[in-house]
């Protein structure tokens, strides 16, 4: 994930170990419940059950109320913004046709069977320099487009490009979890880096195509029609399609925005004649080069990517490296993948400046429900953390008598599951096993960091934002997204830790 919600220095309640594990699984729970049985937005939901974690644990309301708000603030200004600036660049494509060229060209020249591969393939090449939701955000909606038009289980080829996304961001560097890893372990980037990508290949396959065909026959989702990124109407096979949805106030073509913003911009009045003569005129200069769609999609990968190649080749206080560290942030790099196509989406093809603004303006409503249950995910998570469960799960494990790779596997597994965050069980694992660290000579010690970032994938649940995240993008039930995201979670960080060992059997 890209926010770090690190865990306090002192928790916020003296309460015992055996009052935090009953607090940890109330408060978790609580949020199942008042979902699945309560039938109480998930937003609502992950508040209250922030709550009665909270009470249970011994923490004081007002430092309830401070713990979650502080989660709150953190995910959205990181995650938040990258959805909200992801959505405007899905708008741009959708509204100028942009993404059905590329779904286009990529569903003539793929089979279907061999678009699950395809998917993880294209998933884990963009994964590598980007963050988990950036990559999230920029790759889902062209999935969730390509499964209208083929026709294909939405599963079938949404998990290989999540597992694509999941396996880069926990095992190659420079995402932040294996760099947290081979800092703490003092471990060589580059054998990390080359392991690291040994490890990710027979686990994206194992994760990603060959689950994704298990599942797609359990779990049966359908492609939110509000974040699909085009114009074009949707007819497929069972006569699904905008027309059949009832989905109250939208075009029949599955528009963004209204006709008659487009023909009269800021000017034009609800109910006001469309005049059809213009509206043909407005579709006829809609027609970008697949070019500067792919350069849209591609350009926040490349800038990111430039940065972690400057990480690793460039010294810290020279201009160019300080240029690509801010180039390659990811909002300034989703930014500028919003002016370009502002530009070569938007004007370039004909498009005023008004009816940018309401291309980008009309992007925004469909995924406020989604930014306002990942930020309260987040907030969840934060009193989790707050409160000290993985500090509890840290203090257990110090008297174990394991394996340095199995004790740094169980330990992640451990505060992952507890406290729902990737980066804390990293920080806390590679602690707790850094002494075992010294003993260990070459590979093993990036063999560690591996071990570490494979149990920090370990079973995503209620307590992840990133749960969330793909609930709310691909439209699924509690319970579909634990049978198929948390269960792909859970299959790569168990594939990805037997490779370790298998790695560590060999060298």
């Amino acid at each position: 994930m890209v926010t770090v919600l690190a865990a306090p220095a002192a928790p916020l309640t003296n309460a015992g170990n055996t009052q935090l594990i009953i607090a940890a699984l109330l408060g978790i729970a609580a949020v199942v419940l008042l979902i699945a049985w309560g039938k109480v937005h998930p937003f609502l939901a992950l508040i209250l059950g922030a709550a009665v974690l909270g009470v249970v644990a011994g923490v004081t309301p007002d430092k309830i109320v401070t713990s979650f708000s502080a989660g709150v603030g953190s995910t959205v200004g990181g995650v938040g913004l990258l959805i909200a600036l992801g959505a405007m660049i899905g708008g741009l494509l959708a509204e100028s046709g942009g993404a059905d060229s590329i779904v286009d060209r990529v569903v003539n020249r793929v089979s279907g069977t061999a678009l699950p591969w395809a998917m993880a393939g294209v998933a884990a090449l963009i994964g590598l320099p980007l963050f988990f939701e950036v990559g999230v955000v920029l790759l889902v909606p062209i999935v969730l487009l390509v499964s209208r038009r083929t026709d294909v289980p939405l599963m079938k080829i949404g998990i290989p490009a999540l597992a694509g996304l999941s396996v880069l961001h926990g095992l190659v560097p420079p995402h932040p979890g294996p760099l947290v890893a081979i800092d703490a372990l003092g471990a060589n980037l580059g054998q990390t880096l080359a392991l690291g990508l040994l490890v990710a290949i027979p686990t994206v396959i194992i994760a990603g195509p060959v689950f994704g065909n298990f599942i797609a026959r359990y779990v049966h989702a359908t492609a939110p029609e509000a974040l699909l990124p085009t114009r074009r109407p949707l007819v497929v096979a069972g006569g699904r399609g905008p027309a059949a949805t009832g989905r109250g106030p939208v075009d029949a073509d599955g528009d963004l925005v209204a006709e008659d913003d487009l023909i009269n911009p800021g000017t034009g009045r609800p109910g006001e004649p469309i005049d059809e003569a213009a509206t043909e005129k407005v579709r006829a200069r809609r027609a970008p080069a697949l070019w500067a769609a792919v350069v849209t999609v591609l350009l926040p990968v490349a800038l990111m990517l430039l940065r972690a190649i400057g990480e690793l080749t460039l010294a810290k206080d020279t201009g160019g490296r300080k240029a690509l560290d801010i180039a390659g942030t990811p909002i300034v790099a989703l930014l500028a993948g919003v002016i370009f196509a502002m530009i070569f989406l938007g004007y370039r093809t004909g498009f005023s400046r008004a009816q940018v603004s309401g291309f980008l303006g009309g992007s925004l409503p469909p995924i406020a429900g989604i930014i306002l249950i990942v930020a309260a995910g987040g907030g969840f998570k934060q009193v989790l953390v707050d409160a000290g469960v993985g500090n509890l799960i840290a203090d257990a494990a110090k008297g174990a008598n394991l394996s340095p790779l199995l004790l740094g596997w169980l330990v992640a597994v451990g505060i992952r599951v507890a406290t729902g965050s990737a980066t804390v069980a990293t920080i806390t694992a590679a602690g707790i096993v850094a002494p075992l660290a010294a003993t260990l000579h070459g590979p093993e010690v990036a063999l560690l960091a591996l071990a570490v970032g494979c149990g920090s994938l370990f079973f995503s649940h209620v307590n992840d934002a990133g749960f969330w995240l793909v609930k709310e993008y691909f439209g699924l039930t509690v319970g579909q997204t634990i049978k198929s995201w948390s269960v792909m979670e859970t299959i790569i960080s168990v594939v990805g830790f037997l490779g370790v060992l298998l790695l560590n059997l060999i060298l």
